[in-house]
């Protein structure tokens, strides 16, 4: 039988940290007036999420496969949990974009244009809700394929 409450706990999980990580970054200044490191800094979230599951991982290794996975068992784990991310991830940058940073686009924009990297016309169609939202649903797709097939390496057990 399957069962994927543990997924779906960990992509909430997930989820809730990513909340917290984009409070840090907007407490760090990284959404305003330190905009132009952003892009820099926030691949960090990388080390905590990696760790999220791994975590995840070894709890389906043993919470529900008995202290025993294979890795394609772990890899599925963990296609499982990408895709409970993905379903979550146009919610959460809603919630993002309108509560938790609601003038990032605004001040992204303005950096962009200000610095030569784009034109006015560029900002807007790059720097939106809607392209972070399929920015963010299409990175989590990826970032997670990648941690579903290279964690089950690690978590795996027989």
């Amino acid at each position: 039988m399957f069962s994927y409450r543990l997924e779906l706990k960990w992509a909430v999980i997930y989820t809730f940290f990513l909340f917290i990580w984009m409070i840090f970054e907007v407490q760090m200044g990284w959404h305003d007036e330190g905009i132009a490191q952003q892009h820099i800094y926030t691949l960090f979230i990388l080390i905590p999420a990696t760790l999220i599951y791994y975590l995840a991982l070894t709890d389906k290794r043993n919470n529900f496969y008995g202290g025993i996975m294979s890795y394609r068992q772990g890899f599925l784990a963990g296609l499982v949990i990408t895709l409970c991310i993905a379903v979550l991830a146009a919610p959460a940058q809603y919630i993002i974009s309108t509560w938790i940073t609601p003038d990032y686009f605004e001040n992204v924009k303005e950096y962009a244009v200000q610095t030569g990297k784009t034109t006015p016309e560029e900002a807007e169609a790059l720097f939106n809700l809607k392209s972070y939202m399929i920015q963010a649903v299409a990175g989590s797709l990826a970032v997670g394929l990648i941690f579903s097939a290279l964690l089950p390496l690690l978590v795996k057990r027989k």
